[in-house]
């Protein structure tokens, strides 16, 4: 049977079911998987499982109408995120108009300040956090509140709760939630620089501003050498930033700019803020989504999980057909009349004596020595070396109260076709275990199909 590859939604909507039936199972309906077949194959296989509980989960979500409960967690968490976004758009306007103020003069440094400085902080906690493995810390505040908004912790557990909880467990924690929630940082900072850079240059477009840089505790030569070292990677793009007389000339209370003085200041700033702003957030974010797609694809359920040892029991038993792979070929047949044999039988002189599977406790006669017991297949191998080469009689020693079942039968029968004279069989009897008259005919019924005369019968 060709198993389709299971998707992480898929996973997700197992796990809802799972929290939803620890604790209202007895309010579904199972009529849907009540005929629901055992597996056919043999050992068992993880993405089969997965398939038959993909399956089982669709007959109940139908059969109980829990789709759109299901589906609510998502479209919370998708709603929260808008809002996040929203509420990041609004942040960027609002710290671009607040920086740019009524003025007709930019404070360039103090503009970067306000729209980077933020974001630059919350890169280096996301970086510590990726890198130290701290969800709390490569999350961010706005971010874990989104995560929460889905998921709000009831008294009374209903089904939708038990449904956002699983659902939250499963995409907001974790290696998948890490990622996740990453994506939803940088949409967010993202969403912050690109609105406030769009509002600058609406700005820029409609107004002309002169572009000043003042310090009172640096030294005069930092703010000029922070510009060169900021401008390097925005000349190799080709783009022309302020030389060093431009840059001296535009601290405060130097006077009014040059047209080109102001150009190169406004070509400085939307530089600045794509290529130490959007740009690094833009591939963050393409990492982050392709970390989220791949941390999905590598999810695995817990199945170790009562729940799943359970299912795993009840959906993957094999099928089994019972029947006999060792038959008696003997079966629907009438036993032959067995022939008593005659009392007092003497042992046959220098009979050659071996035991078949005796204990300890099951004596010899004292004119009888046993030169070997079987009891394994080494012990089975030597005796059919010793009997192929007797001269003498074989005497097969047997314990009269053990049920002659048919791998006895097929060992003496194996002894007997490898002696060259008719052999002998001893019934050997022990005082805590005493022989019914039932067994002792089995062992006479057994001595006849073994090619044994009855007068080679002994017992003791």
């Amino acid at each position: 049977m060709s198993v389709n590859k299971h998707t992480f939604a898929d996973l997700v909507r197992i796990e809802q079911l799972r929290k939803i039936e620890s604790v209202k199972a007895g309010e579904l309906s199972y009529e849907g998987i009540k005929n629901m077949p055992g597996s056919a194959a043999g050992d068992f296989n993880y993405t089969e499982f997965i398939h038959r509980l993909v399956l089982r989960a669709k007959h109940l979500i139908r059969d109980n109408a829990l789709d759109e409960v299901l589906q609510q967690p998502r479209k919370q968490f998708t709603r929260a995120r808008w809002v996040c976004l929203i509420a990041a758009l609004t942040l960027g306007g609002l710290a671009a108009s607040q920086a740019v103020s009524e003025s007709s003069t930019l404070n360039i440094y103090w503009l970067l300040a306000v729209l980077l400085g933020f974001n630059m902080i919350s890169l280096l906690l996301w970086l510590s956090g990726i890198a130290l493995n701290l969800q709390s810390l490569s999350s961010g505040v706005v971010a874990q509140l989104a995560s929460w908004l889905p998921y709000r912790y009831k008294k009374d557990s209903t089904v939708a709760s038990l449904a956002s909880h699983a659902w939250w467990e499963s995409c907001l924690t974790g290696t998948v939630g890490k990622w996740r929630i990453s994506v939803l940082t940088h949409q967010f900072w993202l969403t912050y620089l690109t609105a406030g850079l769009v509002l600058l240059i609406l700005l820029m477009l409609a107004r002309q501003y002169n572009f000043i840089w003042g310090t009172t505790l640096l030294p005069d030569s930092t703010l000029p050498r922070l510009t060169e070292i900021l401008g390097t990677p925005l000349e190799a793009m080709g783009l022309k930033i302020p030389d060093n007389p431009q840059t001296v000339a535009s601290r405060i209370g130097t006077g009014k700019q040059d047209a080109e003085t102001r150009t190169a200041w406004a070509v400085f700033l939307i530089g600045a803020l794509l290529v130490y702003g959007i740009f690094p957030r833009l591939l963050l974010l393409g990492f982050s989504w392709l970390m989220q797609q791949w941390s999905e694809s590598r999810f695995k359920l817990d199945l170790y999980l009562p729940y799943y040892i359970e299912l795993r029991q009840r959906l993957m038993a094999r099928e089994v057909k019972a029947q006999v792979i060792d038959a008696d070929p003997q079966a629907g047949m009438k036993p032959a009349e067995v022939v008593r044999p005659p009392e007092n039988v003497a042992i046959p002189a220098n009979a050659q004596a071996f035991g078949i599977e005796l204990d300890d406790a099951t004596h010899w006669p004292e004119s009888v020595a046993c030169r070997l017991n079987i009891v394994d297949q080494e012990s089975h191998d030597e005796a059919m070396t010793l009997i192929k080469n007797l001269n003498g009689p074989l005497l097969l020693g047997v314990a009269a109260h053990r049920l002659p079942d048919r791998g006895v039968q097929r060992l003496i029968k194996e002894l007997v076709d490898g002696s060259n004279a008719k052999p002998w069989l001893i019934l050997l009897s022990k005082p805590s275990a005493p022989v019914t008259s039932a067994r002792e005919f089995a062992w006479f019924r057994l001595a006849e199909l073994c090619g044994i005369p009855a007068e080679h019968v002994i017992t003791r």
